[in-house]
Parts: C-alpha cells; structure tokens; sequence
C-alpha cells in the first residue's frame, strides 16, 4: 500500500514538526487512490494496481509533461533516459515543426519520441523562464477588500469605478505602487449567496456585480430612462443604509439592483467597434466562457447546486445541455456579455493605475478553490477530484484540522493536459494583473485532501508536480510582466519556501509573526527579514493593527466565546506581545512618544511607527491595510466563524466603526499622516 501510494504522490504519514511523524488513516490514502482512479480496497486490489502502475512507468517512453527550464543546459531529464537512437519531434506552440527538443521558445509544445522498437510517445513540454519577473523597484501599497470600499457612487458596496479611483488616487497623491484587492471571481448565487470571496463559482471569469453599471458604455443610450431612474433611487437608499445608518453590505441586494439595470443596458445593441472587440473576446475565451455563461443560464432555473440539477444537465457535454444551450441563448449571451463588461473594467482599472504612476498596479488575488456547486466544478468535471475536499491538518492553531469545502484539481488530470486548465486560469488573471497574490501557495506542492464524509483529521496529503505548476506560472507571468506574490503562512513543508524564492515568487511576512523562532523566539530585527516577500502589518483574516495594539481583537473574541483559554490569559499574553514588539520600536528610535497627542491617541503613532519598522525591513514590497490608516478595530474576516460575525460584509469605518465613504477615506487626516511615513522614505 505504501508503495502504491507513494507511487501516485498520496501520503501514508506528514510531519507537522521537525522530527515528528505522523501516519494518516488507511481510510484516507484508499479515498485518495480512488479519487485518482485506483483501487485499493483490499490486499488483491492493491497488487495488482501497484503491478499496473509499476508497469505503466517501466514501458512508457515520456511523462505525459515535461518541464525545461530556458537556461538549463540539461534538459528535462526524462529525455536523457530515453533510449539510444530515439527521434524527436516537437511542435511549437506556433505550429513550427522542430527535430530537436534544444533551443525552443518559451511556451507549451507538442513532443512525440519515437523510438528504435517502433513504440510512440507524446508529451507536453512546458519551455519557462528560469524565474518569475521581479517587482520593478521597491515600493508600497494599499490593502484592501474591494466590497469594503464604498463611495458616494457605488450601489451599496465598493465596485470596479472605486478601484479606479482609489488607485489613480494612492498613485498620485500618495506615491503608491499597488493596490491589493481580494479575490473578485465569479460567485455561486444563493439566497443569501455565500459572501466569502475564497470560494466562488469560476476562478477564470470575474463577478459582475463589481461592475460600474454607468461606466458601461451602452448606460448612455437605455431608452427606459424612467425605470433606469427607479432604479439610481434605491440604489441610492441601499447606499445610504451602509454608509449613514451602519447596515451591513447586502451583495444579493446590490446584485438584484445591477442585474435589472444591465437587463437594460445589454438591451442596446453594441455598435461595430464594440461588437468586434467582444467577438474576439468571446473567441480568445472559447469554450471555458460558453461553459460559464452556460451554467450562469442554467443555474437561474434549476438553481446553483448542478449536482441537484436533472441528471441530463449535470454533463457539460451532453446532448440535453447542448440544446438547454440553444434554448437559453439570449441569457447565456447575458452572462457571457458581463463577463466582457467585467473584463474590460479590470483592464481599466489597470490601466489608470499605471497611469498615476504605478510600478506595478492591480494586485489580484487567485484563491486555492473553487466552491463545487459552482460553474467551474461543473465544467471541468474530468479535472477535479470526486469526493474530496481540500483543508488543513490539525496544527498549533487548529487542533481539529480544517476542511474548506473545495475540490481539490487532479495532478494526473493536470498533467494529462499539459495544465491546460490552470494555464487557460492564470492568462485570464494577468489579462488585468499588475501582480497575482496566490493564496496558499504551498498548494503548487502539495495540498491536503478531506474524503467527504470524514472529519479534517481523516485526510492525508497528495503531491502535485511543483516543478510544472511553478513552470506555468513562470511562464504566464513572464508573458504578462506581472509579479506573484506567494502567501506562505502558516506551516511550510522544508524546501518550500526555498523553492519559491528560487524561481522569483516573493513570500508574505507579517510583522506579528517575524520572531526568531529558531533563537530566543523574540521579535526578528528589521535586518534579518527576507527581502522576496510583500511585508505587512497585518491581513484580512487577522486583527487590524489598531485592535491589536489596543487588545480589542481579545474582547472581541471573547464575545464571541472563540477562546481556548481564560481571557485574563488571553489578553496578558497579547499585553506582553505587544508590548515586546513596542519596545522594539522605541530601541530602533521608530516611535516617536513626543508625537503622541494626550492618553490614549498613542495608538496612531505606534502605527505609524509599526511601518516605519517594516520600511527598516529589506522587503521589496510594503503592503498597508486601508482600514489601518483608519483606526478600524474590526477584522473583515474572522475565521472560525459564520453567523457569529459578519464576515466579507463590512464597509471600511473609522476607530468609532462610522463607516467613512471614498471622499472621506482619501481626505482623512490620520490616513494621510500614516502614508506620509512612505513619502519620507528612500526609494519607496
């Protein structure tokens, strides 16, 4: 079993420490080795798939990908074993023909080795740049939840016109190089549609409730101008419940309001410039976007949950689909049309972000999932593992493990293709990408499969190719001139952070977490911090610095009776934390106590002095989260909860949680003074 396992890259065992192992449940590797297409129910099972799979590689002439690295004089090795007087053949991604698999461009291409007994094998040979582009310069930039970040404008929650204004802004006025955003994918509709931005329907396609209903160019020529009016009113009341009476954001609100104005807005004809333009777009997409706007079609109907749809339907290729298709075509060219709309405002939102002077731009964010009722789960049934979940084993933080409901992509799948899906994923998200944080990272190596069913405890790990999966997105991001941005929190496996930064891919540090832990465990001198790495405060899924700085992350949770602990425990060691990094601060000569103003307004200081140590830091990017500059106290997302707290569903408020739209934001005194610190700075 052992052997069949390691075979197909499932884990028996993982070490969660350094010199400790720890062996997974049988009923784990079996779920995962059938998930792969392999049987190992019982001892006669297992020998003979490992028989199969031993005989399988011994006669096979290629892997079904190779991976060669330009600058490599070695090659893949994979073509030195091949046996003496093999002929090759490789077409290139252009089409050219080549005897020789030396000197090719960059890109994926087509090997077929032929050799002297007469057996044939084809291959994908993924040509990549030995390291990803490098963030032009050191710069810093802005943090934020892009829904959070409403103005006078926005239909009750922030949207792809506030992007653009804010970035044109930070570029500008505050000398920022980037802005960070969540994830903006397509979301699966629901009543109430899940809010978390971590798992949506597509990660290919954007959700066009971020769209700016009046930037679209056929808003001008709506003959209904009465119901369009109507409609400007209760957005205008959905606006104003957030912004002056504390609602909270109401996505399928703000979706049910933009959805009837685009019904009018997709009602004028696109005039020859446009129809083309979308053409091409619709052309460039193929078959992921007929699939997509598909399922969006389908869904209105028989509901987001295609696994509850008429078996017919559940088979993106089957001859009842394709006449749903046909049927439902004037809404599947809706949600092909958004996707168009929504596309060619990310572009803009780029595009004005170089424009104020942007080294790097919109930094967009690819979560590790996709949610699987969603249309990507539908669509690319064959590439997904069926039954499984990706999450987390139990660690330090959670002694449970983690399940999130996210079915994980099959390496052998990927790698029968070339990663075709995953490459037709990132080109859609550099089409509008400065930079691309990728959440977990560590999931190019390996992720941590959950048979459903079973708890997060019953899971056990499977290995990806790394060296293909680093390949393409070398590869897209070079073709792109875009940076990634890896977020490696958490427990690493040993070589992976090493890897990453060999092949260019920055890291995240978070000031909080940068102690020595291998030392004396105090907090990490600004010298000894990584340079590769987006360098922070904070993130979405921790305290703001504000709460931290004053303790109220512990009340807060608390309230909610999330802690492990006694809360008299709780907060003396958050105390004592903060306190040793405060002390810190003050030795470096970072804070500055005849600043403050009178007790208790230290805390904007003490912020101003927390970035002042990161700008001590070597990090090639500086990442401040917005509500910071604020004084906001609350997380956007508090894990380990759902009802208990409004997470994804808060605007961006001051340190009395009054939330502060667009113009006032960017007028704020104590934002202002927080990124003058930057402005004082060298070289950022």
């Amino acid at each position: 079993m052992a052997r069949l396992a390691e075979s197909h890259g499932v884990a028996t065992s993982y070490s969660p420490a350094p010199g400790r192992d720890v062996p997974v449940p049988a009923s784990a590797v079996v779920a995962a080795l059938a998930a792969l297409g392999v049987d190992a129910t019982g001892p006669t099972a297992v020998t003979s798939a490992l028989a199969a799979r031993e005989r399988e590689v011994r006669e096979r002439l290629l892997p079904p990908t190779l991976v060669h690295w330009a600058g490599d004089p070695r090659g893949p090795a994979a073509l030195a074993a091949l046996p003496p007087g093999t002929r090759l053949r490789v077409e290139t991604e252009a089409g050219q023909e080549r005897d020789t698999a030396a000197d090719l461009p960059l890109g994926v291409h087509r090997l077929t080795a032929v050799a002297p007994d007469g057996r044939t094998a084809h291959a994908h040979l993924v040509v990549a740049p030995d390291r990803l582009p490098a963030p032009p310069g050191r710069s810093y930039g802005l943090l934020v939840q892009l829904y959070s970040l409403l103005s006078r404008r926005s239909w009750g929650m922030g949207d792809l016109g506030d992007l653009t204004e804010l970035a044109g802004w930070a570029g500008r006025t505050a000398g920022a190089g980037f802005v960070q955003v969540n994830p903006l994918h397509a979301a699966v509709p629901g009543a109430p549609t899940d809010p978390s931005p971590y798992r949506p329907s597509s990660r290919r396609f954007p959700d066009p409730v971020h769209l700016r209903v009046e930037d679209v160019p056929e808003y001008a020529y709506v003959t209904d101008r009465e119901r369009l009016s109507a409609l400007l009113e209760r957005a205008e009341r959905l606006r104003a419940a957030v912004l002056d009476k504390g609602a909270l954001i109401d996505r399928d609100a703000v979706w049910e309001l933009k959805r009837e104005a685009l019904d009018l807005v997709l009602a004028v004809p696109l005039g020859p410039g446009r129809r083309a333009a979308y053409d091409d777009f619709r052309a460039a997409h193929g078959q992921a976007l007929d699939d997509h706007a598909t399922w969006c079609a389908l869904a209105e109907i028989h509901g987001s949950d295609w696994q509850r749809w008429p078996p017919a339907l559940r088979d993106p290729r089957s001859a009842d689909t394709a006449r749903a298709r046909a049927d439902l075509a004037d809404r599947v060219e809706f949600h092909a049309r958004l996707a168009w709309l929504t596309d060619g405002q990310l572009r803009a939102a780029q595009r004005a972000a170089r424009e104020a002077g942007m080294s790097v731009g919109i930094v967009h964010d690819l979560a590790v999932g996709v949610h699987p009722d969603g249309a990507d789960a539908w669509a690319q049934q064959d590439v997904f593992a069926a039954g499984m979940s990706i999450g987390a084993p139990p660690d330090a933080f959670n002694a449970r493990g983690q399940d999130w409901g996210l079915p994980p992509w099959r390496p052998d799948r990927l790698a029968a293709t070339g990663y075709a899906p995953y490459r037709e994923l990132l080109r859609a998200l550099f089409r509008y990408a400065g930079a691309l944080r990728v959440d977990h990272v560590m999931g190019l190596f390996r992720l941590w499969w959950v048979p459903q069913g079973s708890p997060p405890t019953g899971g056990t790990y499977v290995r990806y190719d790394a060296d293909a999966m680093l390949a393409v997105l070398a590869l897209e991001a070079t073709r792109a001139g875009a940076v990634v941005i890896g977020e490696d929190l958490g427990t690493v496996e040993p070589g992976v952070r090493e890897t990453l930064q060999r092949r260019g891919v920055l890291g995240t540090s978070v000031l909080w977490f940068e102690r020595d832990w291998e030392g004396d465990g105090r907090p990490l001198p600004p010298e000894r911090w990584r340079a590769d790495c987006l360098a922070t405060a904070t993130t979405h899924d921790l305290p703001p610095t504000a709460a931290r700085l004053t303790g109220d992350h512990i009340d807060l949770r608390d309230r909610l009776g999330l802690l492990t602990r006694p809360a008299a425990e709780e907060r003396a060691e958050a105390v004592a934390d903060t306190a040793e990094w405060l002390a810190l601060l003050g030795s470096l000569g970072l804070l500055d106590r005849t600043a403050a103003g009178p007790p208790g307004s230290d805390e904007e200081e003490e912020i101003r002095a927390v970035h002042r140590f990161l700008l001590r830091t070597p990090a090639r990017l500086i990442g401040v989260w917005l509500p910071d500059g604020l004084g906001d106290r609350r997380p956007q997302n508090l894990p380990g909860t759902w009802d208990q707290y409004p997470n994804w569903r808060l605007p961006i408020a001051d340190r009395e949680g009054r939330p502060l739209p667009l113009e006032e934001l960017t007028a704020s005194p104590r934002l202002r003074a927080l990124l003058h610190v930057f402005g004082q700075a060298d070289g950022v």
